[in-house]
């Protein structure tokens, strides 16, 4: 002990840095078995000697602290840990920052340390203090237990460390719950559902990395044993994970089904799938970012944080819903950019119950019956949140004003005087709904620029602006049917018709500045045609390819399947047509060329076996989910294939979600085939878990680009931190005699800073940030590189099982320590803790259970912290 004391004293008699000294006290010390606590200075151990004090908190060395009974703790990990010796175990003790601003940090990005970034968490216990135990290496222990000092660590969810202490974990305790383990029956949670735009750069003006050196980052990423340190191999023996035994659930028992139907099934669709009737919870996209993409030019974009939705309110469900819905779906798809925004039906069931105000950028009322009292008060709260409502020939009104029947005007066409945002007059033909606003009970806040009246004497209103609440609410009231074109069935004379035939064109102009007024982007783009597709390879599998294909195609030089018909041809021309089920391959392709793939950019940058060496590209093709479907089957496995397109017309999301696919976005389906009788076989729901981690980690894997905040979401899903999405990953999966043949649908947003967010937004902020020079990066660049990292990651989950990529996936995730309720704002709350053996997500309960949700029937609603079971 003298020797301790005396070796403390010289550190600090010639003043050691803050991290010197610990990291120096602590491998000195280690193997005395002591222990190590970064705490508040009321904290201290008693006992314990400070060795370092800073801004009341203090480094402090004292007697062992062991854990002896871990059957108090839910596992991260599938198989029960197993700690390195040079690698110091843990305890975390954080509290829930209260209110909103969390907890304080350096003022200064680049100091802030993520307690995620330096440590692999192991195991958790729900409650306050929230605890974890990890483990890390001296170095970043040491880290972490100066920014703790020094108010520099950064915890997930809302977490404020309280203190830090290194333990020892008794053998006895890891033997016994492996015994527990193999013993303890698993447990899978039902919830109770009742409880419930391209901005293309100037030439030359930005530099991306890829461009002219396709190997100007260096090698090619590698992941395995080296990427993840400290995770052995598991034995089989080692699947338990102490309270709760992963048996198989769903997929792996499948194959049983399936010996018995030998028939085809999409095995993944209901692990990556949500059957959502119409309103998501989901979303494809989320809102951009006010600092991030502000507006360009005289174009307007989505500066409110919300996803791109346009929610459409039609009514309870009468007979004529349908054609309503579809009559108000058009009128707006020919307004507004659909590459920037989703219409989706506002049921009144969800609109009553779901969580949509959050993720609705325009709420569209256009019933015509009278709205029930309890959901005209949801339809208030939205507005005083700052919500944007446009009332299409509705009863809905607000504070001032009232709807009052004219049977005169009803289904008549009228003339029409409306002033815009400029104040610039209008004047087109109208068919009128039947009714006027009037003054009513209340005082409005006061009126909008926007106004609309009858050229008539009485100038009756038809539309007006009101804003709404203190947080920027507004609504326009309108009693024209805009929605209405001139051949619809409420028309009834020829001279109407060709009243309204004249004022169609004014209409569009009417309703788009409307929509403007709302914040809305009415840059409305041309739907590009389909282009052909160009078959590309390397010249080594060439030869090998063409005569494959010499043997497969009928005499017309088709490859026909279910979906679609290939035709390869050795040259095209503009007289073929194309269509979304008959698609020409070009397969003399020395002359390709493209701006938006670059075939030597994605050769030297693809490092893999098999994965990705046959590419068929288009510049713009429907969907790259059915490129591949008459030759998934039929061509050898070693030849791996991948679509890539510049853009899609329709992309599809999970369900029955729309997928925005502008230019910018990296977009590919690349053809994976593995072993029913292997780990990931067994495991398939992981293969969307393994997609997502490859794109952030194809990012955070080149040198210096590793604090570029991409995370992953649990099922499929890329964020940008835990604020937005920005690519998501569709897979569909069929079982042919011992293989699973699987389509990974990917997307993500490289360069295109509309509808959302990208990856080069992300770039340029953190340059901005840090006053850092980092390149913004290629679509073709990532897309290889994401290739080559699945490869790898498959690789390593075949060889370790979930162990051998599970600290990654955790790295990057977003879910460490959330809270979360089931259901609904009033169902049970659970604390996130990992992934099972299956891929499916477990939860530990208020009442220390450990269970397991399912993601069929299940997705996260990021906004309110929800896991919300979706009804077919």
């Amino acid at each position: 002990m003298l020797i301790t004391l005396c070796y403390l004293y010289l550190w600090a008699r010639w003043g050691r840095g803050p991290a010197a000294l610990v990291r120096t006290t602590v491998q000195r010390l280690r193997a005395s078995r002591c222990s190590f606590t970064f705490c508040g200075a009321a904290a201290q151990p008693r006992g314990a000697r400070v060795c370092l004090s800073h801004g009341g908190r203090v480094f402090c060395v004292g007697e062992s602290q062991s854990i002896d009974d871990l059957n108090k703790w839910a596992l991260f990990l599938v198989s029960p840990f197993i700690l390195e010796a040079e690698h110091i175990a843990f305890v975390t003790e954080s509290i829930w920052a209260q209110g909103t601003e969390g907890p304080r940090l350096a003022s200064c990005p680049e100091t802030t340390v993520k307690w995620s970034d330096c440590c692999l968490p192991l195991a958790c216990r729900p409650g306050d203090p929230y605890q974890l135990i990890a483990k890390a290496s001296v170095e970043d222990f040491s880290k972490l237990g100066v920014a703790f000092l020094e108010d520099r660590l950064q915890m997930a969810n809302g977490l404020v460390a309280q203190k830090i202490v290194s333990v020892h974990l008794q053998d006895s305790a890891l033997k016994e719950l492996r015994e527990q383990a193999s013993d303890t029956p698993a447990q899978i949670l039902q919830p109770d559902p009742e409880s419930s735009v391209e901005r293309k750069p100037k030439p030359n003006a930005m530099e991306h990395i890829g461009k002219g050196d396709p190997q100007v980052l260096g090698p090619a990423p590698m992941l395995g044993k080296d990427s993840v340190p400290g995770v052995e191999p598991a034995e089989e023996s080692d699947r338990g994970v102490g309270p709760v035994e992963h048996c198989h659930l769903h997929l792996s028992s499948c194959h049983e089904c399936l010996e018995l139907e030998n028939s085809t099934i999409e095995s993944v669709k209901f692990a990556s799938a949500e059957n959502i009737p119409d309103l998501p919870y989901d979303f494809s996209l989320e809102g951009v970012a006010d600092d991030l993409c502000p507006e360009r030019g005289q174009r307007r974009v989505n500066v409110s944080g919300k996803a791109p939705n346009i929610l459409l309110y039609v009514g309870a469900g009468s007979q004529d819903t349908p054609d309503r819905l579809q009559q108000v779906r058009s009128a707006l798809a020919d307004c507004v950019d659909t590459d920037c925004y989703t219409l989706y039906h506002l049921p009144q069931e969800s609109a009553l119950r779901d969580p949509w105000p959050d993720n609705c950028l325009l709420l569209v009322i256009a019933a015509r019956e009278s709205i029930p009292e309890d959901l005209s008060r949801r339809f208030l709260a939205y507005l005083s949140q700052g919500g944007k409502v446009l009332a299409l020939a509705s009863s809905f009104t607000l504070a001032g004003f009232r709807v009052t029947s004219k049977a005169l005007l009803q289904h008549t066409v009228q003339s029409l005087v409306f002033y815009k945002a400029d104040q610039s007059q209008v004047k087109l033909s109208i068919l009128s709904s039947g009714c006027i606003y009037e003054g009513g009970p209340g005082e409005p806040l006061g009126l909008g620029q926007l106004q609309g009246h009858l050229d008539s004497e009485d100038k009756d209103k038809l539309i007006v602006q009101v804003p709404f609440g203190t947080r920027g609410g507004e609504a326009v009231l309108c009693q024209v049917h805009l929605e209405l074109p001139p051949s619809s069935p409420g028309v009834q004379t020829q001279e109407d018709f060709d009243l309204l035939k004249s004022s169609n064109f004014r209409r569009y102009e009417v309703l788009k500045e409307i929509l403007t007024t709302l914040g809305l982007s009415c840059d409305v783009k041309q739907v590009p045609a389909l282009t052909p597709l160009y078959l590309l390879s390397a010249e080594e599998i060439r030869g090998p390819l063409m005569q494959w294909l010499g043997k497969h195609v009928d005499p017309e030089g088709v490859i026909t399947s279910s979906k679609l018909s290939l035709k390869f041809v050795s040259s095209y021309t503009s007289e073929v047509d194309i269509t979304p089920s008959a698609i020409p391959v070009v397969t003399d392709t020395a002359a390709f060329s493209s701006e938006n793939f670059n075939f030597e950019i994605y050769r030297q940058n693809l490092q893999t076996k098999k994965l990705g060496k046959i590419i068929l590209f288009a510049e713009v093709t429907s969907t790259t989910m059915s490129l591949l479907d008459g030759l998934m089957f039929q061509m050898p496995q070693e030849m791996g294939l991948i679509a890539i397109a510049g853009r899609q017309t329709q992309g599809k999301g999970r369900g029955s979600n729309a997928w925005l696919s502008p230019v910018g976005c990296a977009l590919s389906t690349l053809l994976l085939t593995i072993p029913l009788r292997s780990q990931l076989g067994q495991r398939i729901p992981f293969v969307q878990h393994l997609m997502s981690l490859a794109v952030v980690e194809a990012v955070r894997s080149i040198p210096q680009y590793q604090d570029i905040n991409l995370r992953v979401k649990w099922p499929n899903d890329i964020y940008y931190n835990d604020l937005m999405k920005l690519g998501g990953v569709l897979v569909n999966s069929t079982l042919m005699g011992e293989t699973f043949y699987i389509l990974v649908g990917c997307g993500f947003n490289v360069t295109n800073s509309n509808p959302t967010i990208c990856i080069n937004d992300l770039i340029t902020e953190y340059n901005k940030q840090h006053s850092a020079g980092l390149k913004p990066l290629r679509a073709d660049y990532l897309i290889a590189r994401t290739v080559t990292v699945l490869e790898k990651l498959i690789d390593t989950f075949q060889e370790e099982g979930p162990n051998g990529v599970l600290p990654l996936y955790y790295k990057y995730w977003i879910h460490s320590a959330q809270q979360v309720r089931l259901g609904s704002t009033e169902g049970p709350k659970v604390w996130i803790v990992g992934l099972d053996d299956a891929g499916f997500l477990l939860v530990h309960q208020e009442n220390g259970e450990v269970v397991t949700v399912h993601p069929d029937g299940n997705s996260f609603d990021m906004l309110r912290n929800l896991i919300v079971p979706k009804r077919p």
